[in-house]
């Protein structure tokens, strides 16, 4: 039998006028604070299922700029293996937290919360290097 193929979804790494990055607090399993996100439907594109759960999950309408980078390792979700198309978004405006998200609010990168799920602070951790360097990550890492 064949295994199951990894699930599709989306991130939105979300930057604020000033700077400040947006997390959900989730309110489902894994808890903790996670990059906005969700599961891409049938029929959607990858930028609009990033549009969409950004919307969902944090009130703000987005700009998706650019595909920061895919990651794919497995059981990097808890609840089964995904493969994540991470988008560098932009938004103005205030979050707030619905669908799954208890809350949403924006840190400065450098009071990033302690509690964060999934493989989310790696990928914050890469996409601030990233900011700051110009050097995204190997498909290794």
């Amino acid at each position: 039998m064949r295994p199951k193929t990894p699930e599709l979804t989306v991130d939105a790494i979300i930057e604020l006028d000033d700077g400040r990055i947006v997390l959900i607090e989730r309110k489902n399993f894994p808890s903790g604070w996670a990059i906005p996100g969700g599961f891409v439907d049938p029929g959607e594109s990858l930028a609009e299922a990033t549009r969409r759960e950004a919307m969902e999950e944090t009130g703000l309408q987005v700009h998706v700029r650019e595909l920061f980078h895919v990651y794919s390792r497995p059981w990097r979700d808890p609840r089964g293996d995904t493969v994540s198309a991470v988008y560098h978004c932009t938004a103005t405006g205030e979050p707030r937290g619905g669908s799954d998200a208890r809350t949403a609010r924006a840190f400065a990168p450098r009071t990033l919360p302690e509690q964060i799920a999934f493989d989310h602070r790696k990928i914050l951790k890469q996409f601030l290097r990233w900011k700051e360097t110009g050097r995204r990550p190997s498909v290794e890492e």
